[in-house]
């Protein structure tokens, strides 16, 4: 290891980061964050957050449609819950056990949603999903967790696609894979797993796989899957950890008269500060507090404090509402824009959670270039991963949006012709 000089990181612009990243951090930067493989001038750090707007460390400004990749759920830097993690930052943060903010989040979420009887809190959602695969196992004394095909819940062994990287075939030994709204597939998942050897299904509330088009869950596949699992005496796993908290308060699969047994979720559940939480049935309690479950960092008051803050907003304000209403006028808006170019695309998934793609672009390659567009145009999109509404993008901010996406559009079919 050779010592060098520490430099400052004070006006440091995005090139001279991600050179001196390189040296420090694997790859200069991993996981989804990894702006490596975007267009040429997208960003990959940023200084500051507010409302539905980012700036990148090289000063520019964007519409944010990423919101952190799903954390913020009221715009960033809320004045109403950062204030609410501040007052309980300065009373002392990470103690010798949790702050009474603990059980008042708890009691907020039982009471909130319809299937939850307690709680256990982490930091991350892929806690969250493990430690639903962990309380299912010991409730029920079976090995095997059904999850459908390319669906992420995290980086754990069992949840991981064959084939990545550093995972071996024994870490998916206990793992059988479906097709998502394939009840067939499913119940020939059961047969492979073996009906008396199955701990849970894990399902998320849609299909939001990376790499393509968003699809609903269909109302038959999740009252099938709700079905198999009392059959077979498995638990029912909603992976709400992208989902929570932006399609329905209760849980997203409510809207279908379909209750989980166990929901994971994070991302948005304290508006960008570290927090997750399992929520389960009774039917699951005793076996929840026998296992193995801890972390040094999950009991932190301020992310609690944050997310009562988070919820009591989102009630009080219709967030939702919000961005179903501003997530249906963007989409709306760039379908009429591809169709005015002559370009062929599909816009998929809820009005909170939209994505688009193009016709017959196997490769991404023009939606890399027409996300890099709209980057250069102050429109931050991502081209293989879905996007993200909050409650802070009102109509005036879509529109402001959509003229820019407008000349991204114009840019590609100048570069690649109508379809």
């Amino acid at each position: 290891m050779t010592t060098t000089p520490l430099a400052t990181t004070v006006g440091a612009n995005d090139s001279e980061l991600r050179l001196r990243a390189q040296r420090v951090v694997p790859g200069g930067m991993y996981g989804h964050l990894n702006a490596r493989h975007m267009p040429e001038g997208y960003p990959q750090f940023f200084a500051r957050g507010e409302g539905c707007r980012i700036w990148d460390v090289d000063g520019r400004e964007y519409l944010d449609f990423m919101c952190s990749w799903g954390p913020i759920l009221l715009g960033h830097a809320h004045p109403v819950v950062d204030a609410a993690a501040t007052a309980a930052m300065a009373t002392g943060d990470v103690l010798n056990g949790p702050t009474p903010h603990m059980v008042e989040l708890a009691e907020l979420l039982v009471d909130q949603v319809p299937h939850a009887d307690w709680t256990m809190f982490a930091k991350n959602g892929n806690d969250v999903t493990t430690l639903g695969v962990v309380v299912a196992r010991a409730a029920t004394g079976h090995r095997k967790v059904l999850v459908a095909n390319n669906s992420y819940h995290g980086i754990a062994g069992w949840s991981s696609r064959p084939g990545v990287s550093g995972m071996t075939p024994e870490d998916h030994a206990n793992t059988v894979f479906f097709d998502y709204n394939d009840l067939a597939s499913v119940e020939a998942a059961v047969a492979e797993a073996g009906e008396d050897d199955v701990a849970a299904i894990v399902v998320t509330p849609i299909r939001h796989d990376v790499f393509r088009d968003l699809e609903p869950a269909d109302p038959e596949f999740a009252r099938g899957v709700r079905a198999v699992c009392d059959r077979v005496g498995a638990a029912l796993i909603v992976d709400d950890v992208r989902c929570g908290l932006r399609l329905d308060l209760r849980g997203s699969w409510e809207a279908l008269g379909v209750r989980a047994d166990l929901s994971a979720w994070s991302k948005s559940l304290a508006n960008g500060h570290p927090l997750a939480v399992l929520l389960g049935a009774e039917a699951f309690r005793e076996a929840a507090s026998g296992v193995t479950a801890t972390g040094s960092f999950w009991m932190a008051g301020a992310p609690m404090a944050a997310a009562v803050a988070t919820i009591n907003v989102l009630r009080e304000t219709d967030g939702i509402g919000t961005m179903r209403d501003s997530g249906q006028r963007f989409q709306d808006g760039l379908a009429a824009q591809a169709a005015a170019h002559g370009l062929q695309v599909t816009v998929s998934g809820p009005p909170q959670l939209p994505f688009l793609s193009f016709a017959g672009d196997a490769t991404f390659e023009r939606a890399k270039r027409w996300t890099g567009e709209c980057a250069q145009n102050g429109v931050f999109l991502h081209p293989v991963h879905n996007w993200f509404l909050s409650a802070a993008h009102d109509a005036a901010s879509i529109d402001a949006a959509l003229e820019r996406t407008d000349e991204a559009f114009a840019t590609l079919r100048g570069v690649y012709g109508a379809d």
